[in-house]
């Protein structure tokens, strides 16, 4: 009763399982056309408390702040001013594919002069710039810092970052990216990890959607959509009925290391070949302990210190030779290599050692 019951309920949870694992297209691919443009532009972030740039140190700032005084009427030609509440920033965003005129983008602000923080600062209209040189927005707004500042007399402490911020929907789209996406007669879809298995997955997911042959795999990388072959209006109208369609995309075997905070991350397709793996600490220890030697009371001499050094060599008992069998799942692998019992920094020495051994059988990549 107990294997039937048992029997059932991983027959139930296959499906959902199965499911977990499948990702929508949209989520795999780019689709040719459909991309984001990056804007830049140099602007000027005034009503800072005191924290701006160093005039003397900045000098651009000075220039801008004059170019933009000069434009609203006010002639500062030959004047000193040496205000601490302006800062030189430089003012990022990028056009969303489709944008039209009239709508909103979040736009990133970055010091490049010497101010200490942009906190309470208000970014005056900046225009941003694509990489052939037209303005496609203007930005304006309140600047959101993403760190702390507090100081006193002799001591300051800063936490975060106070020098960049961020202004959300603080560009106006004022031109538009001529693309006629409308007229596209085919489309091709780019994986996101290249993969031959996926893209196949991907053409045989869209030609069973459209029930006949509008995909074609060109590479690991490529999959060609025909439009004309889909019947349907108009290209948004074939990507909207085939970016949802789930595909189980294959992944490569992969171990990601971070050696800074000890982070071991394994795929589900790694495995490692049986191999016995021995591990210890050595350890050198070097102090000195320098003496002072006096003269005897009332006696003509010098005190000489005398060097004494002090040196060992500590070597801690090791695991001895573990052996780690054959991984056939990535439970098994996580078994087999706790058995081990060292510290996930040790771990990743070891994975290090097995990976130039060859029994470690997946792609191995340390940050």
């Amino acid at each position: 009763m107990l294997r039937l019951l048992a029997f059932v309920l991983l027959t139930l949870a296959a499906p959902q399982i199965a499911a977990a694992s499948q990702v929508r297209i949209k989520d795999l691919v780019e689709f040719d056309g459909v991309r984001g443009n990056d804007l830049v532009g140099y602007g000027l972030v005034v009503g800072l408390n005191g924290t701006g740039d160093g005039i003397r140190n900045s000098p651009f700032t000075e220039e801008i702040m004059s170019n933009i005084l000069e434009r609203l009427g006010v002639n500062v030609t030959g004047e000193q001013f040496r205000p601490k509440n302006v800062a030189a920033v430089l003012v990022t965003g990028a056009l969303p594919p489709f944008a039209r005129a009239g709508g909103r983008i979040d736009v990133t602000v970055s010091a490049i002069g010497d101010a200490d923080s942009l906190l309470g600062g208000t970014l005056v209209m900046t225009p941003l710039n694509a990489a052939d040189g037209l303005i496609y927005a203007v930005a304006q707004g309140t600047v959101i810092a993403g760190g702390a500042v507090a100081e006193g007399d002799a001591a300051s402490v800063t936490q975060g970052v106070p020098t960049a911020g961020a202004i959300p929907g603080g560009a106006r789209v004022e031109r538009e990216i001529e693309f006629d996406f409308g007229s596209l007669e085919r489309i091709r879809l780019a994986l996101r990890t290249p993969d031959f298995t996926t893209a196949g997955r991907i053409e045989q997911a869209i030609n069973r959607e459209m029930e006949r042959p509008v995909a074609v795999m060109l590479d690991a990388g490529t999959v060609l959509l025909d439009i004309a072959a889909t019947n349907m209006p108009s290209p948004a109208h074939a990507l909207g009925r085939i970016e949802n369609v789930a595909v189980e995309p294959e992944r490569r075997a992969r171990v990601v290391v971070d050696q800074r905070s000890g982070t071991i991350v394994m795929g589900e397709d790694v495995r490692i070949s049986r191999v016995a793996v021995s591990q210890g600490n050595l350890t050198l220890r070097i102090e000195e302990a320098p003496l002072a030697v006096q003269p005897n009371p009332f006696a003509d001499g010098e005190t000489v210190v005398v060097p004494r050094t002090r040196a060992a060599i500590d070597e801690e008992p090791g695991i001895g030779l573990a052996e780690v069998p054959d991984g056939t799942s990535l439970s098994e692998v996580i078994a087999g290599l706790n058995a081990l019992g060292v510290s996930p920094r040790d771990m990743i020495d070891i994975l290090k050692s097995i990976k130039a051994a060859g029994a470690l059988h997946a792609e191995f990549v340390v940050n």
